[in-house]
């Protein structure tokens, strides 16, 4: 592990934790871990499949109905952030897990979640994406995915703040490849609020992302927006390598409505 993980006492100081890749449950030795395979008949996350396309599926996940699999991720995912906060609070939040799939079942890649009420429109609380998965565009994907699902919901989403330094590097990077794939294939004047229904990025995040590109102009008493050659030919090149993409259209899911009942928690 790369940070300090809040597992409980009897197996924080044993050489090697032994954890279930389908259930998350975990073991201090092979022997338990391996009592523990013959029995365990997980072969995907305990929740609904809510993606699929070739190998890679997405299962949403109520932390109120999952507590022990949900909190056992947040103890895994401890491990890898370091300003993480949240180990068994899990009612509140929603998961959303990324996993690839093969004969043996779905493995899980990484995770984000989300809040069931977020009085401040965020679409994402934490994200991880497990070290031997890192460096293959499955961030990428996992931030695309949030914003597929405030699309279906007909609303702006953003990350919850303030974000860690790599979370700001992944978003900024991810907000100015969109906006500048939207800008070039777009005929015509457009407003920073028509860019915002478009991506459902909020319009603080597209302002952020354009500073960021230095693509803001003052020009004949109005703001404009004008993309360098440095940042066109930077998009040139994204353009030519190959990048996981979310398809909109193997998304299977309407957004939950949740009664006062099940939000009394909050």
């Amino acid at each position: 592990p790369w940070y300090f993980s809040p597992y409980p006492l009897e197996y924080a100081y044993t050489p090697t934790l032994y954890i279930c890749e389908f259930c998350l449950c975990f073991y201090a030795n092979r022997t338990q871990y391996g009592r523990h395979r013959t029995k365990c008949t997980l072969q995907h996350p305990p929740g609904n499949e809510i993606y699929r396309k070739d190998e890679i599926s997405f299962f949403e996940i109520d932390g109120r109905r999952q507590k022990t699999y949900c909190r056992n991720l947040c103890l895994l995912s401890k491990c890898f952030l370091d300003h993480k906060t949240l180990y068994y609070d899990v009612d509140p939040f929603l998961f959303y897990i990324l996993t690839k799939r093969d004969e043996r079942g779905c493995h899980i890649i990484g995770y984000f979640s989300k809040e069931k009420e977020s009085a401040d429109n965020y679409n994402l609380a934490c994200i991880l994406t497990l070290p031997q998965y890192q460096r293959m565009g499955f961030g990428r994907v996992l931030i695309q995915f949030s914003y597929e699902l405030s699309k279906a919901e007909g609303k702006v989403g953003s990350p919850e703040k303030p974000l860690s330094d790599l979370g700001l590097l992944s978003y900024r990077t991810y907000w100015s490849e969109i906006l500048v794939d939207v800008l070039i294939g777009y005929d015509g004047e457009i407003s920073i609020d028509e860019l915002s229904h478009i991506t459902s990025f909020t319009t603080q995040d597209i302002m952020h992302a354009l500073f960021n590109l230095d693509a803001l102009r003052y020009y004949h008493g109005q703001h404009c927006i004008v993309l360098s050659e440095r940042v066109v030919e930077a998009y040139d090149r994204f353009q030519k390598k190959k990048h996981r993409k979310i398809d909109s259209g193997c998304l299977k899911w309407s957004p939950k409505v949740f009664s006062q009942a099940e939000l009394r928690y909050l």
